[in-house]
């Protein structure tokens, strides 16, 4: 078997805008397209990402281990500016960190089950090839 994409949930009411987000601000293209779900991909990644709505109010209390991640030079200013991005759309965001190399945004009204999270590109050397 091979590894083809990773799924998580996004609050029905915000779907449209955190799709938006992936696109527009983090450059995925979307590959695919059904009422419940997309699946988008970023040039250059193999591994797709879909999102599905989700009706579900409660939220995952230890979400925080549940990522979607990504490499960055400077991933606090990265994350800063998905949340103010977000902010400017009326989503709630905030920005945490882990360890001052890993951070995270979450957006509680929108993801039900993880965070995207951003990190300093030494962190994912982990010396096996390719």
């Amino acid at each position: 078997m091979r590894l083809n994409h990773v799924a998580n949930r996004l609050a029905a009411a915000h779907f449209e805008t955190v799709v938006a987000l992936f696109r527009e601000e983090l450059n995925f293209v979307l590959l695919r397209r059904t009422e419940r779900a997309v699946w988008l991909r970023q040039p250059g990644a193999n591994v797709d990402l879909q999102f599905s709505r989700s009706d579900t109010a409660a939220r995952d209390a230890d979400k925080l281990r549940s990522q979607v991640s990504f490499l960055s030079d400077t991933p606090e200013a990265a994350l800063m500016g998905l949340a103010r991005w977000l902010q400017d759309r009326g989503i709630a965001a905030t920005v945490g960190a882990y360890s001052d190399r890993e951070f995270y945004l979450d957006a509680p009204e929108a993801f039900v089950d993880f965070v995207i999270e951003a990190m300093r590109p030494e962190l994912a050397e982990y010396g096996i090839p390719v």
